[in-house]
């Protein structure tokens, strides 16, 4: 890979526009560098659930999961590009599975929250269908892979199931909604 990141800044940027991967600019504001954008915001949100006590199972998903979604803002990075593949789609689908098999079967809407790592994990839920909605926005326009698109609502899912492991796993339950409870 050589010295590539040997100066952090450019100067290029300057004017508004930025470098893709395949040496093109484009506008900051644009729909692909907004889905990039969105990506890596993800990515860094399982960072920063990485940083909480999690289960070492959950912990090498996530670290798998952080590696998937840097292809992921590669493919963003270069138009064309197709890193993803609907292995690691089914990877997460499997994860969801398993994980979800030992919990208690929602009734009602659960809140964000419980433990610190679940609310963590609630968080980088939400900003994974904001991925996902930038991403389809991005589809209507340009071409993406498929399996990019389905790793963000998979992932999204996923992320859903371990707020709720990761509460289990503190010893605290699902935070449930209550339906008019300040009216």
């Amino acid at each position: 890979m050589g010295h590539r990141l040997s100066k952090i800044y450019t100067r290029t940027g300057d004017a508004g526009t930025t470098g893709l991967g395949d040496g093109s600019r484009v506008n900051k504001d644009s729909l692909r560098i907004a889905a990039l954008g969105e990506v890596d915001e993800v990515n860094s949100v399982v960072g920063l659930l990485l940083c909480e006590a999690v289960p070492e199972d959950i912990r090498e998903l996530l670290t798998g999961i952080q590696h998937d979604l840097f292809d992921l803002g590669g493919e963003m990075s270069i138009p064309g590009m197709a890193l993803l593949k609907d292995g690691q789609v089914a990877r997460l689908e499997q994860a969801i599975d398993a994980y979800n098999a030992d919990l208690e079967p929602l009734k009602d809407f659960i809140l964000p929250g419980g433990s610190r790592a679940a609310a963590l994990a609630h968080l980088a839920r939400s900003v994974c269908r904001r991925a996902e909605r930038a991403v389809v926005s991005l589809s209507r326009s340009e071409a993406v892979s498929e399996p990019g698109r389905k790793y963000l609502n998979r992932l999204s899912d996923l992320l859903f199931v371990l707020g709720r492991v990761l509460n289990r796993a503190e010893g605290r339950g699902d935070v449930l909604w209550q339906k008019g409870r300040n009216a």
